[in-house]
């Protein structure tokens, strides 16, 4: 009985370990989510405009959203230029981190927001 015990013991810290030891997402990996990976400024830019693309092909940004948006990307784009004139500094980068967080949001809000939804006697509501 004592050997079953110490046997199935031992199975048990083995099987244990082996999951323990399986790579999982973290940061750094190569294939973790594109979520939980940094971005340069070029890439969050390039992300940006294909996913005010994306919505507009989609039919997911009315005209006025899609404009808006990417009236903020260019005025983005242009203070990020004016930025990188003398190196950007940690604030700098901070400041546009936070205005692509704002546009990426505003995007998310606008894309789910319904605004191509059939109103009353389904009539477009735009």
């Amino acid at each position: 009985m004592k050997t079953m015990i110490i046997a199935l013991a031992a199975a048990t810290a083995l099987s244990a370990t082996a999951a323990v030891a399986q790579p999982g997402y973290g940061y750094g990996r190569p294939d973790a989510p594109r979520a939980e990976r940094w971005m340069t400024i070029n890439e969050r830019q390039a992300v940006l405009d294909r996913r005010i693309e994306r919505g507009v092909e989609r039919g997911d940004l009315t005209r006025r959203e899609a404009y808006n948006a990417r009236a903020t990307f260019q005025t983005i784009a242009r203070l990020e230029n004016r930025y990188r004139r003398d190196g950007l500094s940690q604030w700098e980068r901070a400041d546009l981190d936070r205005r692509f967080d704002a546009l990426a949001a505003q995007i998310r809000w606008d894309r789910r927001d319904g605004d191509r939804r059939y109103g009353r006697n389904d009539y477009p509501r735009y």
